[in-house]
């Protein structure tokens, strides 16, 4: 895929566009999109990682919503410390960085699964379908949440930008 320049920045200061968020497992990836604004996430689908085209699908998924930045769960302990699954979230936050060409960003992932859960309060057979892409839709809120109120003090916002 070639890279290409992103749209000038709105009056906030971000690229125009959606925000996609990830929360990447061992064996499936949740996927949340934002709104054109930034402002709200929500859970799109579920990503089976171990099909060989799952780079492809989210190349394809950026594309139809007009993705301008991405947002990669980094599963971090309690306490923390970088996990196993966090570098295995921040290699694949790499690749993800070359095969779409637009800014991957690690935010923090802590506990998101249990408030995804919350959340659903489902019956336990129809919320594991949804598990990853509401934990997904959490930590891009986090994250959205997190840069609109450094924004509202006058922060920068933080970023951990791959590449």
């Amino acid at each position: 895929m070639t890279c290409s320049t992103q749209g000038a920045p709105n009056a906030h200061g971000q690229p125009h566009g959606r925000a996609l968020g990830l929360d990447v497992g061992a064996r499936r990836i949740g996927v949340a999109v934002s709104d054109p604004l930034q402002i709200v996430a929500r859970p799109l689908e579920v990503i089976d990682r171990s099909a060989l085209d799952a780079i492809d699908r989210l190349q394809s998924v950026c594309r139809e919503h007009n993705v301008c930045v991405v947002v990669v769960g980094l599963p971090l302990h309690s306490d923390g410390r970088l996990s196993a699954q966090a570098e295995q979230a921040m290699a694949f936050a790499e690749q993800l960085q070359t095969a779409l060409c637009i800014p991957v960003v690690l935010h923090d992932e802590r506990f998101s699964t249990q408030e995804a859960r919350q959340i659903l309060n489902h019956q336990r057979r129809q919320r594991m379908a949804y598990d990853d892409a509401w934990a997904a839709a959490v930590v891009l809120q986090r994250y959205l949440d997190a840069r609109a109120f450094a924004q509202t003090i006058g922060l920068p916002p933080h970023r951990s930008e791959i590449g």
